[in-house]
């Protein structure tokens, strides 16, 4: 029997204590999955900064230590706040540099430097004073990869000779830039290395590359895109000259959460047996925004955040060349203004055929997923990506490029429908395909039968994480 393996998790962000995008929904159920997974023996401890929109309220929580990092100038108090999570230990790390940030992300690189890289440093110091000696340190982007390096640098030290390393890069676009200042104030200085580019040698995400054993893309196409020109960030040398310490895992979802036959957000549940009551669901959706109830004509969803990086741009022009098919679309998200803009001009443009909803709104993305019977994502690189996943467990059939997860995750003409260039008239053409088949019923059902019965839970992922710290 395998010896038990201490984790230690670092994230910027877990659901449900804090939430600004996908890795909230990866810290917040991965680490749980990994330590319910049937003989894996993982003692799993997930490390997050106690942000100011957490509310200590709505989790019972105790001091657990108090201790001081080291800085030049003067030396920095911590304090670690610890609770559970269905039995998941959970530390939270308090201090300065957090408390004098208000958002999770912070828009001024210093403030955001500052505080990630006393967090990194922190988070390691806090499993020195607890006496629970980390097997594998498990870092998740830039803001938590310079544990990995603090990591490298104390290899003579007992506490951290036999610890090994993990980096998941769920977004190699957000390195970290601006760090220098921080990086110097807490004695971390440039590593010295002439595989890394002269400006990647003192910047978080490269030094968490740099020292990791393992480095994980979110999907096995991310792993591979960023090794070229066009998705490596200046990186893609130095990534392929590591080339056999990457690897990629997709990401997963929360079959709890995202469950048509139990979801409390639609009106009528159902399974992949009963698949005609969405249309109740659809005729909803058609009603509330003032589209024609008809189940007969396809319609389209749109759940994402407004960015250059979604493709929202492409999805707009993609519709305006399809005047003469009969379509109704539904927009959610918010963001960028001009896409912001581009949506509101789509809407008006085609009247009672169009609704652009720009805001965040939790409840209405699940109705969307339930009742639209095609979800869009022309992105123009998505390391992963979830509401493909989601989508295809409520039915709802992808549309998308053939970029990262999405690649990995969609079966062109089986589960979904795929385009190559991040273009418009190319995407129209798969929206032509996937027009076609949904005017084939028996077709069409099939498709859906199909993409519900894929699995992406957290479970499958769990058991790659689990094979891979053993491998180490």
């Amino acid at each position: 029997m395998p010896r038990n393996l201490n984790i230690l998790f670092l994230a910027s962000e877990a659901d449900p204590f804090v939430k600004v995008g996908g890795l909230g929904d990866v810290a917040g159920s991965l680490p749980n999955a990994l330590r319910t997974l049937p003989g894996t023996r993982l003692d799993i401890r997930l490390v997050i900064p106690f942000h100011n929109a957490i509310r200590i309220e709505n989790f019972p929580m105790q001091r657990e230590t108090t201790f001081n990092i080291a800085r030049q100038g003067a030396d920095v108090s911590v304090e670690v706040f610890r609770t559970d999570l269905n039995g998941l230990p959970v530390y939270l790390i308090s201090g300065d540099p957090i408390r004098h940030s208000e958002k999770v992300y912070d828009p001024d690189p210093g403030l955001d430097s500052e505080k990630y890289i006393f967090f990194s440093l922190a988070a390691l110091e806090m499993a020195r004073r607890l006496d629970w000696r980390p097997d594998v340190v498990h870092a998740n982007d830039w803001h938590t990869a310079v544990s990995l390096y603090a990591v490298r640098r104390q290899a003579e030290d007992p506490f951290w000779a036999q610890a090994k390393t993990v980096m998941t890069v769920h977004n190699l676009g957000f390195m970290g830039a601006g760090s220098e200042d921080a990086l110097t104030a807490y004695r971390l200085p440039p590593v010295e290395d002439p595989d890394l580019p002269k400006w990647a040698r003192h910047v978080p995400m490269p030094l968490g590359l740099w020292a990791a054993d393992k480095i994980v893309a979110v999907s096995p196409s991310y792993a591979e895109e960023i090794q070229t020109p066009e998705y490596g960030c200046g990186l893609e040398g130095f990534l392929q000259s590591r080339r056999e310490r990457v690897t990629g895992i997709i990401n997963g979802i929360d079959h709890a959460i995202w469950d048509p036959s139990g979801d409390t957000f639609l009106a009528v549940n159902y399974t992949s047996k009963t698949l005609p009551a969405r249309n109740a669901i659809k005729s909803a959706l058609q009603s509330q925004f003032g589209l024609k109830v008809d189940p007969t004509i396809p319609l389209l969803g749109m759940v994402t955040r407004m960015d250059q990086q979604k493709g929202v741009d492409i999805a707009v022009d993609a519709l305006r060349l399809l005047p003469d098919e009969p379509w109704q679309a539904v927009l959610l998200g918010t963001g960028n203004a001009e896409l912001e803009i581009a949506a509101r001009h789509l809407e008006i443009d085609f009247p009672h055929r169009v609704t652009a909803i720009l805001r965040y709104d939790g409840k209405l993305a699940h109705q969307i997923y339930g009742g639209s019977d095609m979800l869009l994502m022309p992105s123009r690189y998505e390391p992963c990506g979830l509401a493909q996943m989601i989508a295809m467990r409520y039915g709802c059939i992808p549309v998308a490029r053939a970029t990262g997860g999405l690649r990995d995750t969609i079966a062109e003409g089986r589960t979904g429908f795929l385009f190559t260039e991040p273009s418009a008239s190319i995407m129209t053409a798969a929206l032509r395909r996937a027009l076609g088949a949904f005017r084939d019923p028996a077709r069409w059902q099939l498709m859906q039968k199909t993409a519900m019965a894929e699995n992406f839970s957290w479970e499958q992922s769990a058991r790659k994480y689990a094979a891979l710290y053993r491998s180490l």
